[in-house]
């Protein structure tokens, strides 16, 4: 049989976790966090599968939920949505991203996405019948020249995709950035979809500035959210979309046929956690930000140059005074050598540009970053 996506094989994620676990590796590769779910949720979801709500949710989402949501955008982003009309709950952020690009693309469009870039967009966009169009950033700083974007746009582009705070480069889109994107939206009459996964981690009192705060940038946009990435609950797939009435009438076409509803138990116990418990949202970069620090610090004696981690809970190395190897087969010698698990950053570009790049997800327990820089540092 013909594949339908003949170049996707099984993700560099996969493949570092299964080889981590083979040598029994520290897995800093794989961007999920090592400790637990707040017990708060945990007792929560519990009572709710108790007490019966184990059937059918209403496709969009349970409207206590919806609320919740539109009540943590009005606090964050001081924005007033209509939560019926414009929150759908979905199977996770990957499949709110999948619909969100079902709903725009057509047959032969354009969507333009920036490398490094979340290994999902292309396929879902290749699965419409478009064609994702790539523009590289590079090391240290990974900005988008503006300029070179509107010369990438064409009478074929449907649509942007940004991811802010950005995995796996950990950059956030500054206010400039968003108004030279707003002025090529507008401009040419196109689409936006943002990756706002990571919106509450973010560092050094920089706030996450989220489409959803601009009035004109939300009213032709799609805003993606993780509630796993925030409550530390990565598998039970649980996030949202936010977009106008007119996208979201389109989004839920799609979403009814790939999901229809979600886990109507964690959308009951994920309302009372926001409604009960805001300074774990409050709370969460600092709480991100003492395991960025702890790692850097204990890195800070290695040869790896650290480059700067602005949100989301990633680090990038350079290792270049370290070894000329490619980056995959440098993580792989990692793994079997010293005994920690990276990811390679060409994996996330079309093209790779042969940066000496690695991911490190810090999203771990102190005693298993300290443990991991020490191997690092013998390098």
């Amino acid at each position: 049989m013909e594949s339908k996506l003949p170049d996707v094989g099984t993700s560099i994620f996969t493949k570092m976790t299964v080889l981590a676990n083979a040598h029994g590796a520290l897995n800093l590769s794989q961007g999920f966090p090592e400790f637990d779910t707040p017990s708060k949720l945990k007792h929560a979801l519990a009572e709710q599968t108790l007490a019966g709500h184990n059937q059918y949710a209403p496709s969009p989402g349970l409207p206590i939920l919806q609320q919740e949501i539109a009540a943590l955008i009005a606090r964050r982003y001081q924005q007033h949505i209509d939560a019926t009309a414009q929150v759908t709950v979905t199977a996770g952020a990957t499949e709110a991203l999948f619909v969100a690009i079902q709903a725009l693309v057509r047959q032969s469009d354009e969507v333009i996405v920036f490398d490094p870039a979340y290994d999902s967009y292309r396929p879902a966009v290749e699965l419409a019948g478009g064609r994702t169009v790539h523009i590289p950033l590079s090391a240290p700083e990974y900005a988008i020249d503006w300029a070179y974007v509107k010369g990438a746009i064409t009478d074929k582009t449907r649509a942007i995709i940004i991811n802010t705070p950005h995995n796996p480069s950990a950059k956030i889109l500054k206010q400039a950035d968003l108004d030279a994107l707003k002025s090529l939206l507008v401009e040419h009459d196109i689409y936006l979809i943002s990756d706002e996964v990571y919106e509450h981690i973010t560092f050094d009192d920089v706030p996450h500035l989220s489409v959803l705060r601009d009035p004109e940038l939300s009213a032709r946009a799609l805003v993606v959210s993780s509630f796993g990435k925030t409550f530390h609950c990565t598998g039970w797939k649980m996030g949202y979309c936010v977009a106008p009435p007119h996208l979201s009438t389109e989004f839920r076409k799609i979403h009814q046929f790939v999901n229809f509803s979600s886990f109507t138990p964690a959308q009951l116990a994920l309302a009372e956690m926001l409604r009960d418990a805001p300074e774990h949202v409050d709370q969460l970069s600092t709480f991100y930000q003492q395991k960025r620090d702890l790692l850097v610090q204990a890195l800070a004696s290695s040869r790896f140059k650290i480059l700067p981690s602005e949100g989301t809970y990633f680090l990038l190395l350079d290792y270049s005074d370290i070894s000329d190897l490619d980056d995959v087969t440098f993580c792989q010698q990692l793994v079997e050598q010293t005994g920690v698990a990276a990811i390679p950053l060409s994996v996330f570009y079309d093209q790779p540009n042969g940066d000496n790049i690695i991911r490190l997800c810090f999203a771990k327990e102190e005693e298993t970053l300290i443990a991991a820089a020490e191997k690092l540092c013998r390098l």
